[in-house]
């Protein structure tokens, strides 16, 4: 019998690409996915990789292995959402992924109402940029800003989310606005909305910083060094900002709650799913 372990951490490597992928995937060291591999090339008598300077690459075998073993790490995900889906207590573990300025300023502060309420509910909270995947369980319910496109998913749209422009106080009155300097995302956002809104007003003014960190755009701005393209939700509360209303129309984002169908019905899922969608409203 193969070790189920090992056939993991290798279904990690084939998916993820690289060793240390692999690990930040599974939450263990890159030397533990490597030592994994080796014992499944041991078990199994092949050679499952080329091991080259800067790559672990798949042989034949390796992509025939990976190909079963993904297939077998999928019913092993479904065998998991049928057991979650099958208790009916409102109680248990729930991880959320969702953008990391959604988890500060939204869910976070409401957690305690949560708690009173199902006291027996565990949140993990994942602040993340990235789109976490449901099928392979890295998080149970997921807050989106575009409506997923994944199979197995079912996805509801619970509000929007506007943009405004934000500056100090004091930089906005002594600056014109022809003269303004912005404080835009970096490239990684370029595709998004609000940096294609943010760089139409912008046209060919000094560009000041370039950061996907809102929370380091808010202290930019705050700063008075430029003015930024901010979620409503953060810059109306964030101290030493100002709003600064232009005739240019402004642009807003979609937000989807996000949840494997298979989950979708349990009772603990449905109590974490309205607690979403009353933290969105809220705000």
């Amino acid at each position: 019998m193969l070790d189920w372990e090992d056939l993991k951490h290798f279904a990690a490597l084939a998916r993820e690409g690289s060793l240390s992928a692999a690990a930040r995937a599974i939450g263990v060291d890159h030397a533990t996915v490597a030592r994994r591999i080796a014992a499944l090339e041991t078990a199994t008598g092949l050679k499952l990789v080329d091991r080259r300077a800067r790559a672990y690459v798949l042989t034949d075998d390796g992509r025939r292995l990976a190909a079963i073993a993904a297939r077998m790490e999928e019913g092993a995900f479904a065998a998991e959402r049928a057991v979650q889906a099958s208790s009916l207590r409102i109680r248990g573990s729930v991880s959320i992924s969702a953008p990391p300025s959604f988890a500060n300023a939204m869910i976070a502060p409401r957690l305690i109402d949560l708690k009173r309420r199902h006291p027996g509910i565990l949140i993990t909270l994942i602040g993340e940029k990235r789109s976490a995947s449901l099928q392979r369980r890295e998080a149970d319910l997921a807050l989106r800003l575009s409506r997923p496109t994944e199979p197995g998913l079912v996805a509801r749209k619970i509000g929007s989310m506007g943009f405004g422009l934000y500056g100090a106080p004091d930089y906005l009155k002594t600056v014109p606005p022809h003269a303004w300097a912005f404080i835009t995302y970096d490239s990684s956002m370029n595709d998004s909305p609000q940096q294609k809104w943010l760089l139409s007003l912008a046209g060919d003014n000094e560009i000041a910083l370039r950061t996907s960190d809102l929370d380091n755009q808010v202290i930019a701005a705050r700063s008075g060094l430029g003015v930024a393209v901010l979620p409503r939700f953060l810059g109306d509360v964030s101290p030493g900002l100002e709003c600064r209303q232009i005739a240019q129309p402004s642009v807003a984002r979609e937000i989807w709650l996000v949840v494997h169908r298979d989950l979708r019905r349990a009772p603990v899922i449905r109590a974490v799913m309205e607690f979403l969608a009353e933290c969105i409203r809220g705000n």
